[in-house]
């Protein structure tokens, strides 16, 4: 699997990226690695998790985190986070 995150300003997407969740042992765990990593891709600082954001990634494996989510101010508007599963083409 993979994460996608994505910062969105003005409706736009202006940085993107994925990073592998590595899931074996702790799900949290991967996921907090995940999201450290894509943070420090983006030089952003690491998100709050409310309520809203725990029920929604569990609901669809994908949230959104806005200026509620950081303490210092952000020049952007979103930053999303997106579980990916890893296809394999050449499966038979």
């Amino acid at each position: 699997m993979r994460l996608w995150g994505k910062i969105i300003k003005n409706n736009k997407i202006i940085k993107n990226d994925t990073v592998p969740l590595e899931v074996k042992d702790n799900y949290q765990a991967g996921l907090k690695a995940a999201i450290a990593e894509l943070c420090h891709r983006f030089d952003i600082e690491k998100p709050y998790w409310l309520n809203k954001n725990l029920n929604e990634y569990n609901r669809i494996s994908k949230t959104a985190f806005n200026e509620n989510n950081f303490i210092e101010d952000i020049d952007f508007d979103k930053f999303i986070i997106e579980e990916l599963e890893d296809k394999n083409i050449n499966k038979r």
